[in-house]
């Protein structure tokens, strides 16, 4: 239901439209949340809680060069709007701007200190700084702060690794595993910005749960197997705790990893590993 068309929107009828956009967002609406937003915007250009939502709701559809602007817009509107900066701080740092990102997540918390988002990046930036004592104190006080919002990490040791890889091993074809003997797998904490950039755009960095790189078993099968790069399979340790939930989740999502990069290792594209649940 659209609640007005034309002309300037009367506050009332704005907070009433920004509600409805919030309840999309919610029910994970994000593209009639950007309409309804829309209409406020219209005639309210600097509604803040608009901007907000706008932002929000570009970042859950995965763009994050419009929610940075979107973001920009809020704290241009209202420079104490702490959510508005840990927004900006989130969306610059899955764009690999990390000083910027920093900035903002430092303005967040000297105007709101329990944000418990811009605890959260704070936490992801000292990750990359190889800070992991200084991140694990942030992500508890951003848990503390919020439990649903930002839970705690679930720890992941390299015996709980091994042992997921070795009963994926064990489930796949003889010759197949045979193969896979010849391809190590290396436990890494986060992706460095070079394997980011490998992708078409370039992946946020704390979404990347594992990489295979060199080169896949059909291509080894046909071209002079001395003249290959070695291939490796590369875990991210820390991206795989903050994915999971719990143990039995964390340990679920390292296994599907796990099947994920040996599909690239068998030489399967996204859309065969999707196609197979293993997206």
């Amino acid at each position: 239901m659209t609640m007005h068309r034309g002309g300037p929107v009367p506050e009332a009828a704005a907070e009433t439209l920004l509600d409805l956009a919030e309840e999309a967002l919610d029910q994970g609406d994000s593209q009639r949340a950007l309409a309804l937003c829309a209409e406020v915007l219209q005639g309210i250009p600097e509604h803040a809680g608009a901007l907000f939502v706008t932002a929000d709701a570009y970042r859950e559809l995965g763009a994050v060069e419009e929610a940075e602007r979107a973001y920009r817009r809020v704290t241009q509107a209202v420079p104490e709007h702490a959510p508005g900066w840990s927004g900006l701080a989130a969306s610059l740092f899955d764009q690999l701007r990390f000083e910027e990102s920093r900035i903002a997540a430092l303005r967040a918390i000297r105007i709101d200190p329990t944000n418990g988002e811009a605890a959260y990046v704070r936490a992801l930036l000292r990750e990359r700084r190889g800070d992991l004592e200084g991140a694990d104190r942030d992500f508890l006080r951003a848990w503390r702060l919020d439990p649903r919002a930002w839970p705690r990490p679930t720890p992941l040791t390299d015996a709980m690794i091994e042992a997921v890889i070795e009963e994926v091993t064990r489930s796949l074809h003889p010759a197949i595993r045979s193969y896979l003997s010849q391809v190590p797998f290396l436990i890494e904490e986060v992706p460095a910005e070079e394997i980011c950039l490998q992708f078409e755009p370039p992946a946020p960095p704390s979404e990347i749960l594992g990489v295979f790189t060199g080169s896949t078993l059909a291509e080894r099968s046909v071209e002079d197997p001395w003249s290959q790069l070695p291939s490796t399979i590369v875990l991210f340790r820390r991206n795989l705790q903050r994915h999971a939930f719990d143990r039995d989740h964390l340990l679920s999502e390292l296994r599907i990893t796990v099947f994920h990069e040996v599909g690239h290792f068998l030489g399967l594209g996204e859309a065969d590993l999707e196609a197979r649940g293993l997206g």
